[in-house]
């Protein structure tokens, strides 16, 4: 692709500050041709939707698509937003970040403390260890290191994409996204 050609749905002006590595959570291989990163929060409605079009373009991609998901939680309107990140985050210590990433979205409704635990119950996860590290905001760094990192490259609002580094600004629909990551 030519440096200035123009990629519909993509804003040039803001690029991803702090690029895709090895400290997010990635799906596929991290020098993929195609990258996708969201910013996203496990309560708003919009990422639930959008998380059905990121699966479905994942199918479409396969391999030629990495795939990274960032905490972004607006806690002024979604107060259960920080505390579902930080879920994500504890089961992310005993590998298993996408299989709850996945509940989170699949159970929107379904997000209160107990709910967390049952989700980590059904994971298989350490329970005394998942509840405490909740409890104690052991990996509330984490999440607002994700916010700021978002902030730091134009966000201020869920979900928002970033295609090969650089925000895409169109619809959080199935075929605008993937037209938006053909490669061409």
């Amino acid at each position: 692709m030519a440096m200035n050609q123009v990629i519909p749905g993509i804003t040039s002006p803001n690029k991803l500050t702090i690029p895709v590595g090895s400290r997010d959570h990635i799906q596929g291989l991290i020098d993929a041709p195609i990258s996708l990163l969201e910013y996203g929060d496990y309560e708003c409605p919009a990422c639930g939707q959008a998380y059905r079009v990121v699966k479905a373009v994942q199918q479409s991609l396969g391999n030629s698509l990495c795939f990274a998901f960032r905490n972004f939680p607006l806690t002024m309107i979604h107060p259960h937003a920080e505390h579902a990140a930080e879920a994500a985050e504890a089961a992310a210590a005993q590998g298993n970040f996408w299989k709850m990433h996945d509940l989170l979205f699949e159970n929107q409704n379904a997000l209160e403390d107990e709910d967390l635990a049952k989700n980590a119950l059904i994971l298989h996860l350490d329970i005394p260890l998942f509840i405490t590290q909740l409890a104690s905001g052991a990996f509330l760094e984490r999440v607002k290191e994700d916010v700021v990192s978002g902030l730091k490259s134009g966000v201020n609002g869920t979900p928002t994409f970033f295609v090969n580094g650089k925000l895409y600004d169109g619809p959080h629909a199935y075929g605008p996204l993937l037209a938006a990551l053909a490669p061409s």
